[in-house]
């Protein structure tokens, strides 16, 4: 209630009410918190939890990660799990550098607790992100993760040797690799969600470290079954669902003219197809392929609901944004019953 009442209204000020210089802010703070090891103890004090579990062959301290997009080029590593987050994932990063789409490019929808963004993948590169992660002065302590993407420059016919220049820059330091080919905000990037892409995809880089595939939330059902029997064939280690959507059912009215912007819809409107999705891809595999439930989870109950559908761990990233560290918190603890 503090984060809600006094934090959050400040945040969401600061720049004249634009949520991208909110989030630079925000993440340099955390940034120059990140070299202070007494206000991450006093943090991690506060906020972390243990719920363990082991996850296609990863011990997870609690099931309760961060998801891809806030902290892109990991400039604020060591104070995601000060905060409560059993893992981290960082990205979605590319092989070449790239600034994004033009700005502004994320927008929220205060009524509907969510988030619209058309980021475009804005990062530093996998090299750049090879070297922050290689100065980390102590161990994370949980997990880490990292999304790849394909550079917006490269042709969708060369995604793969982009994904892999990705991945051979990186492999050394993620616990696991997200392939995330569900992004709306990068031209022709969804389409490698079909059969003969993704197989090519991840006929490359299955092997020394598990790979997940994020995957959208606007894929009819027999377009998942197909993803994931591509998934089953090739090895991947697990789902992530979902990716943001480009639908906009569930708006609140005031949020009509604001959710015209074009973009991924993230948020509570995606509450229900996130949810969805997780419980399809647990019973079209059997639990075969462990999923990262992300989308809408912005309460404990939506947690909850998640982790009954089949998921194995969950992510926030709106519902982050919007409740603050202690939603962390309470979905752990309540992962631990």
């Amino acid at each position: 209630m503090i984060f809600e009442r006094l934090v959050r209204p400040v945040l969401f000020r600061i720049g004249g009410g634009d949520a991208e210089a909110a989030h630079e802010w925000t993440l340099h703070r955390l940034a120059g918190l990140s070299g202070q090891p007494a206000a991450l103890a006093a943090l991690r004090a506060r906020y972390a939890v243990a719920a363990p579990r082991t996850v296609f062959g990863v011990r997870f301290p609690n099931p309760v990660g961060l998801a891809a997009g806030l902290d892109k080029d990991g400039r604020a590593l060591p104070a995601w799990p000060a905060l409560g987050f059993g893992f981290v994932e960082v990205g979605t990063v590319t092989a070449h550098a790239q600034p994004g789409n033009p700005q502004p490019r994320l927008y929220r929808l205060r009524d509907s607790t969510a988030l619209i963004n058309r980021m475009g993948f804005n990062n530093a590169g996998a090299e750049a992100l090879a070297g922050r992660l290689a100065a980390l002065p102590r161990p994370l302590g949980v997990p880490l993760g990292i999304s790849l993407g394909k550079s917006k420059v490269t042709p969708l016919d060369q995604a793969v040797a982009d994904y892999e220049a990705s991945y051979r820059a990186l492999r050394g330091h993620g616990d696991y690799f997200a392939i995330n080919v569900s992004s709306p905000n990068t031209p022709g990037l969804r389409a490698l969600q079909d059969r003969d892409h993704l197989d090519a995809l991840l006929a490359a880089l299955v092997g020394e470290k598990p790979i997940l595939v994020k995957i959208a939330p606007d894929l009819t059902e027999p377009a998942i079954a197909e993803v994931l029997q591509v998934c089953l064939d090739r090895g991947a280690a697990g789902v992530i669902a979902t990716n943001t959507t480009l639908g906009r059912t569930g708006l609140a009215a005031a949020d009509a003219g604001r959710g015209a912007e074009t973009g991924g819809l993230s948020g509570r409107p995606l509450t229900d197809r996130a949810r969805e999705v997780v419980a399809f891809v647990h019973r079209e595999t059997g639990g075969k392929l462990p999923v990262i439930g992300v989308g809408g989870i912005v309460d404990t109950d939506d947690a909850a609901r998640m982790f009954d559908a089949g998921a194995s761990l969950v992510q926030l990233y709106t519902g982050f944004i919007y409740r603050g560290p202690a939603l962390v918190r309470s979905v752990a603890r309540a992962a631990r019953t």
